[in-house]
């Protein structure tokens, strides 16, 4: 991050203005962009739905969770959670109350 000098590429009244609430430090600006959602921006939400959807699909096609896991180098763990989560129809966000995880 490059700090440049306010007083350089501020008009004066922004300048006396935010010297009303704050002077002689660093004061960061962020970015006027919104957040982008997790995995949003680099296509990492779209390979793990994608994932997902083949180890649930494998998986009503009776494939064993030993064989899933192997085959897409999880712990057995998360192949459950995967396709019982699903199962479940909500997001695993929405099952957390106050700090701990609803059991399956």
């Amino acid at each position: 991050m490059k700090y440049q000098n306010a007083a350089v590429i501020l008009p004066e009244e922004i300048l006396s203005g935010l010297r009303a609430y704050f002077q002689g430090g660093l004061l960061y600006i962020p970015r006027a962009e919104e957040k982008k959602e997790w995995g949003g921006a680099n296509g990492t939400r779209q390979y793990y739905a994608e994932r997902n959807r083949l180890i649930r699909e494998a998986h009503r096609q009776k494939v064993p969770i030993k064989e899933l896991a192997a085959r897409f180098g999880l712990a057995e763990n998360t192949v459950r959670n995967i396709i019982y989560r699903h199962r479940e129809g909500s997001p695993p966000e929405e099952r957390m109350r106050e700090g701990r995880r609803k059991s399956f």
